[in-house]
C-alpha cells in the first residue's frame, strides 16, 4: 500500500527546505496558450495539473506557491479554458489545464480545448509529470482512467494527488491506495506513490513540494 496517501513522503531535511525555498519563490505567470501552434516554446521543466472540473487544480497550485490569487479560483466550473504557463524561479513551470468533465461552456468550447490538453500531454518534451488530480470524496472515474489509458499508451508518468483530503477519513485514504495499487498493473506510467492533499487545510502541501522539487533538480537527491 502506498504510505503517501495516508502518512506523507519520507524525505530529508534538505530535500524539505529546497522543496519549500523553490515554491516559496517567485512564480509568475508567462504565457496562455489555446491553441497547439501557440504553446510557448519548450524550456524549463514542466509538471502540468489536470483533473475533472472543480476538482481543485488551482486551490492547489495556489497553495503549493503561498499565493492565493496565482491560478484563478472558482465555483463554477469550466473557468480555466487554456493552458495556463507559470515560470517557477526559472527552474520549472507549471501548467494549469482546462478541466475535463462537467463544465459550463459549449460544446465545441469544451472539445477545442479537451483536444489542446491531450495533444499537449502527449507531445510535450518538456514535460516530466502530470499531477492527475482526483477528488478523495469521489475517486478515480471513468474520465479518469480514460485519459491514465492515453497516458500510458504515450510513455507519460503521472501522479495521482487526491485533493479535498479534509472531507473524508482515514480509513477512506487507505481503501483508496489499495484500489490504486490493485490498478497498477494496468497503468504502466502511474507514478507508486500517493499524496493526498487539502489546499483548505494545507494537508501534503509540503509532501507534494517536495516531491515536485525534486525534478527540477534531481542530480541534488540521487
Amino acid at each position: 500500500m502506498s504510505q503517501q496517501a495516508t502518512d506523507g513522503i519520507v524525505a530529508d531535511p534538505e530535500q524539505i527546505e529546497f522543496g519549500r525555498k523553490l515554491f516559496a519563490g517567485s512564480c509568475e505567470f508567462f504565457a496562455g496558450s489555446t491553441k497547439l501552434e501557440n504553446l510557448p516554446p519548450p524550456g524549463l521543466p514542466e509538471i502540468a495539473f489536470a483533473g475533472r472540473s472543480n476538482v481543485g487544480k488551482s486551490s492547489l497550485i495556489n497553495a503549493l506557491t503561498g499565493q492565493t490569487t496565482l491560478a484563478r479560483t472558482s465555483r463554477t466550473p469550466g473557468r480555466t479554458q487554456q493552458l495556463n504557463f507559470f515560470n517557477l524561479g526559472d527552474r520549472m513551470a507549471l501548467v494549469d489545464m482546462p478541466g475535463y468533465g462537467y463544465a459550463r461552456a459549449s460544446k465545441s468550447r469544451i472539445r477545442d480545448w479537451t483536444t489542446l490538453m491531450h495533444d499537449y500531454l502527449k507531445g510535450r518534451v518538456t514535460l516530466h509529470r502530470l499531477c492527475l488530480l482526483v477528488d478523495a470524496r469521489h475517486g478515480i472515474k471513468e474520465s479518469d482512467e480514460t485519459l491514465m489509458n492515453e497516458l500510458d499508451q504515450a510513455a507519460v508518468v503521472y501522479q495521482i494527488v487526491l485533493t479535498k483530503a479534509d472531507k473524508v477519513s482515514r480509513t477512506a485514504l487507505v481503501e483508496f491506495s489499495k484500489t490504486f495499487d490493485a490498478m497498477r498493473k494496468k497503468h504502466p506510467a502511474g507514478h507508486p506513490d500517493i499524496i493526498a492533499t487539502s489546499a483548505r487545510k494545507n494537508i501534503g502541501i509540503q509532501e507534494l513540494r517536495t516531491s515536485l522539487a525534486a525534478l527540477a533538480a534531481p542530480q541534488q537527491f540521487i
